[in-house]
């Protein structure tokens, strides 16, 4: 097992959350931030998704992934989560690197 999830309570967007553990007798750091992106498109702007069940249409996906690209360098990429049906936000987790 490579990996633990530690629910984080009241846990806000683009706050930081250092957490310190110890394994195998030493202690290792970490730093995590949410990030909150831009979901909703403008209103009239047509969708191109023929999918009716899509969550996503491809608009909004070139617009996370423009997001992602631009982000800060010494955070990398953790976690996507899944927003509700019409959310004007996703949130996107990131780890700070060592």
């Amino acid at each position: 097992m490579k990996e633990i999830c530690i629910p984080i309570p009241n846990f806000g967007e683009d706050e930081i959350a250092d957490v310190t553990l110890t394994v195998g007798g030493r202690k290792v750091s970490y730093s995590f931030r949410v990030e909150s992106f831009p979901w909703a498109l403008p209103d009239g702007e047509p969708v191109n998704d023929t999918d009716e069940g899509a969550h996503a249409t491809m608009e909004q996906i070139i617009a996370l992934r423009a997001a992602i690209e631009q982000y800060d360098k010494n955070w990398e990429l953790v976690q996507i989560y899944t927003p509700p049906r019409a959310a004007s936000h996703i949130q996107v987790l990131y780890r700070k690197k060592n």
